[in-house]
């Protein structure tokens, strides 16, 4: 873009609503990012696509053996890997946001100064936060889509209902993006960057991906039932086996909480740190 066709558009957004803080050229993140996707960071989306599918084979099929059947609801029984598939699937869609939105933000944030630049422009922070939030969506329904064209051969995610469960993950991915970015826009080394790892692998072993909750005590479930993942599993899993009830509004309400107060946030955080 021109230093003409920039001054053009700040003019046409002069005295319009977020001014200065969005430009409606989120696009133009997107495209820096698929071009970065083009030249080798295909490779990263790749490895995060083929680790639920192992997953499922591993545990759905060998651990599945020993387990038999569980019950999701009553007089509602599945195999085990009907049951882990849609977790695996909430899984990776919070795998590959969190980490599109966490550690290469955090590059671009505080070393290489890709926003510094792109804040210089006419773009504003909404549209650093949209794109970056929507390639993780993209990154999402990648995952998303691939899993389950692997999954319905299989017999494992059964009827058309099955295939709600790409829109559900593109959900699930969005709230943790946002709230991804949001920590990530806060965060000031290395060494606080970790405890992204230390919570994820957590929220993996204990919102209810690999055995029922009903294990736990009351106590334990009333926490686990608090956390993000257990509610993302919850939207996926009910609608990949069709039990389709009004609790699904309560479970995506909840990210819709995520995704406005991330996007709020970091707006906010980005126009201090670059806007001053």
């Amino acid at each position: 873009m021109s230093v003409s066709d920039a001054v053009r558009i700040a003019e046409n957004l002069k005295g319009r609503i977020g001014e200065g803080t969005y430009s409606r050229r989120a696009r133009a993140i997107l495209e820096h990012r698929r071009i970065a996707f083009k030249q080798g960071h295909w490779i990263v989306v790749f490895t995060g696509f083929t680790e639920p599918v192992l997953y499922l084979f591993s545990f759905g099929y060998g651990v599945g053996k020993l387990v038999g059947k569980i019950q999701v609801g009553p007089n509602h029984w599945v195999t085990y890997a009907q049951f882990i598939a849609p977790a695996l699937l909430a899984t990776s869609a919070m795998n590959g946001a969190i980490y599109d939105s966490t550690w290469n933000v955090f590059f671009r944030l505080k070393w290489d100064g890709t926003y510094k630049a792109m804040l210089a422009t006419s773009l504003g922070p909404l549209d650093v936060a949209l794109g970056e939030i929507g390639w993780a969506l993209i990154r999402g329904l990648i995952y998303a889509t691939g899993f389950t064209a692997i999954v319905m051969p299989l017999g494992i995610i059964k009827g058309w209902y099955g295939l709600l469960a790409i829109p559900a993950a593109v959900i699930i991915a969005f709230g943790f993006a946002s709230i991804g970015m949001l920590y990530t826009s806060y965060a000031k080394s290395f060494q606080q960057m970790d405890w992204v790892n230390i919570v994820m692998l957590p929220l993996f072993l204990f919102s209810g991906a690999l055995y029922p909750l009903s294990i736990y005590p009351a106590w334990l479930r009333m926490i686990i039932e608090a956390l993000p993942l257990w509610h993302g599993i919850q939207i996926v899993r009910e609608l990949s086996l069709g039990i389709i009830h009004w609790s699904l509004l309560g479970h995506i309400a909840y990210f819709f909480v995520m995704i406005v107060t991330g996007l709020f946030f970091t707006t906010r955080r980005l126009r201090a740190l670059f806007m001053r």
